[in-house]
């Protein structure tokens, strides 16, 4: 093996650490076994909340009432905390936090604190010295792992700790009411023919990016490798994705060329699955152009159980992926009744799937044209 190879794999970026706060709870193991079973928790609001409409908000024991700013800090220190936690690693080894929401500055009782400030809270309370934020809607939580992957590449660090956050809000829900994305069914059903809209929740997650001379060297155990990524912008409409799927094809089609991997190679997708008409329609449409071959890998989706949690969400939906891919299997999507026709994949309508192989994707499709596909690939690191 040349020199370069042997300093592209020290560089190559593992997953060491997981942690997620959810409507379902926050255990890794606990929430998986819920997704198995087909549990959600989107639930009525109480009558006094912003809307009368079912969302999936945080289980009263998890994050304490308070204000929103409040709530979002003390909601990352607690998720953070756990994947380092579950990592075995000291946040002061940590070089770089790397925080995404969809809130920005816009938290109900903090219309006018800059974007960075909530990042720099957390970090300092923390303990990490570094920190960087990212805002791209959607797709924020999966462009976090995205830019802390860069870094790790790039050499300009050798850990980073990359998650998403974001939380219910009078503002978020109206807003998402007047453009009429969301479900008067009270149902998120994925790709399915009689799909209405999405619903919102509230969460965290987090996963510590290390490079693999830096986890070999503190002897940390592997759970996995973020081996690609991908990004792109449709450019078409503040709010609207491309139907033609052709930008989120073009995310797919770069995480696949930066893992080296072939679409035949995928055995999993964990979909951005809104349940809305216009973001199943564009998502079907990147999946049946890319993966052209039967029978196709597995598409499975977890908002019909945390709701439609918007900047966390990439974050979330790539620790689900990641226990996916290592238990060799997929939760239900129960609500999913009728296939749509334009999505040719094998779905998890109706029951859990067993999958086959360690490479699976993650895609957002963010409000602004966002479109984030990260590839991950277990590893027999043990059980997670």
């Amino acid at each position: 093996m040349g020199g370069s190879e042997v300093a592209d794999r020290d560089r190559a970026v593992c997953i060491t650490g997981i942690g997620w706060t959810t409507a379902l709870g926050d255990g890794l193991d606990g929430v998986w076994q819920q997704l198995m079973n087909g549990r959600s928790g989107i639930r009525p609001l109480p009558a006094d909340g912003p809307l009368p409409a079912p969302a999936a908000a945080l289980l009263t024991d998890g994050v304490p009432a308070g204000p929103p700013s409040e709530r979002q800090v003390r909601l990352a220190v607690t998720t953070a905390s756990a994947a380092l936690r579950h990592a075995g690693c000291p946040a002061g080894d940590v070089d770089t936090l790397v925080l995404g929401s969809s809130l920005g500055p816009h938290l109900d009782d903090a219309a006018e604190i800059p974007p960075h400030t909530l990042t720099d809270t957390v970090a300092r309370q923390l303990g990490v010295a570094r920190s960087a934020s990212v805002s791209t809607a959607c797709s924020s939580g999966a462009d976090a792992l995205l830019a802390g992957a860069a870094l790790l590449t790039g050499g300009e660090a050798e850990r980073c700790l990359c998650g998403g956050i974001d939380l219910l809000t009078t503002g978020k829900l109206l807003g998402h009411q007047a453009l009429g994305t969301l479900s008067a069914s009270g149902t998120v059903r994925p790709f399915d023919t009689g799909r209405d809209g999405t619903l919102f929740g509230e969460g965290a997650g987090f996963l510590l990016l290390e490079t693999r001379a830096a986890a070999t060297a503190r002897g940390a155990r592997i759970l996995g490798e973020l081996a690609g990524w991908g990004a792109s912008n449709d450019g078409t409409g503040p709010t609207a994705p491309d139907d033609t799927g052709a930008g989120a094809v073009l995310a797919v089609r770069r995480a696949l060329a930066r893992a080296g991997a072939d679409p035949a190679d995928i055995a999993v997708i964990n979909a951005h699955g809104t349940g809305t008409l216009a973001n199943d329609t564009a998502e079907a449409a990147c999946y049946g152009t890319v993966f052209r071959d039967e029978p196709g890998p597995v598409v499975f989706a977890t908002k019909p159980a945390f709701g439609h949690t918007l900047g966390a969400t990439g974050a979330l939906e790539a620790v689900a992926l990641l226990l996916a891919l290592r238990h060799g299997t997929v939760p239900p999507l129960h609500q999913t009744r009728t296939v749509m026709p334009e999505l040719t994949l094998p779905l998890a309508a109706g029951g859990g799937r067993k999958i086959t192989g360690t490479l699976g994707i993650s895609l957002t499709l963010g409000f602004g044209g966002f479109n984030t596909c990260l590839l991950l690939a277990a590893t027999d690191g043990g059980p997670a």
